[in-house]
């Protein structure tokens, strides 16, 4: 059976956090909860709820990742696949089963949520973000021939592959960095439609103009990066 391990960045999500984790399938091994510089009760709830919390005070989504990643790296048994959610709620948790399919089925390395349209609730994304995943997409098309629709941060990627990519942003342009090396080491991929619903609380990058302006510069940042490295 494979391991699975969900990592989850989570910046005061006191009343979202544990309905996401009472809604991940029971075949996930661990559910790695990052704190990054919460203010609320978060830790308390998301360890209350059964999860593995950890803290890391240097704000930013990719922080947040990265130290997930670096509390599975020093555990003996390692994981054959690693999915990644937001604390927010916005995401189904439990269609974590047909995210990771592709992968357990058809030996895919990495695999997308896209919050297509028709599945998509009103208002759940802003148009500074629907615009951003237009523009970047579109930009990886042009660039790379990639398929790709959307930056969803639900996604799963075999653990070895992830290793092999060499993250390393810290803030906003995680998800972009992450296909982007993909693409770039030929890697196989593919993207499932994922349902996508308003999230509880206010988001800290799409919902100020100033979040969504650095996010917008990070994501047009990395892609011009990669495509002239």
């Amino acid at each position: 059976m494979s391991i699975i391990k969900v990592i989850i960045p989570a910046f005061n999500e006191e009343k979202a956090i544990a309905h996401v984790i009472k809604e991940i399938p029971s075949s996930v091994s661990e559910i790695i909860i990052i704190s990054n510089n919460s203010t609320d009760d978060t830790i308390k709830v998301a360890t209350a709820a059964g999860a593995t919390v950890l803290s890391e005070n240097r704000k930013g989504y990719g922080y947040a990742c990265l130290k997930g990643m670096e509390y599975i790296s020093n555990q003996e048994i390692k994981p054959d696949i690693v999915v990644f959610l937001d604390g927010d709620y916005s995401d189904y948790p439990e269609e974590l089963t047909q995210l990771i399919a592709p992968i357990l089925q058809e030996n895919i390395d990495f695999v997308v949520g896209s919050r297509v349209t028709r599945l998509r609730e009103k208002n759940s994304m802003t148009p500074q973000q629907i615009f951003g995943n237009w523009l970047a997409t579109a930009l990886m098309k042009i660039f790379f021939k990639a398929t790709f629709t959307d930056l969803g941060p639900f996604r799963a990627i075999k653990y070895d592959k992830l290793i092999t990519l060499n993250m390393e942003d810290k803030t906003y342009g995680w998800t972009v960095e992450m296909q982007l090396k993909v693409l770039k080491q030929k890697m196989s991929y593919v993207e499932i439609p994922v349902r996508y619903k308003n999230r509880i609380g206010v988001s800290k990058v799409s919902g100020t103009v100033k979040g969504s302006v650095m996010a917008g510069i990070k994501i047009i940042g990395w892609i011009f990066k990669y495509t002239f490295k």
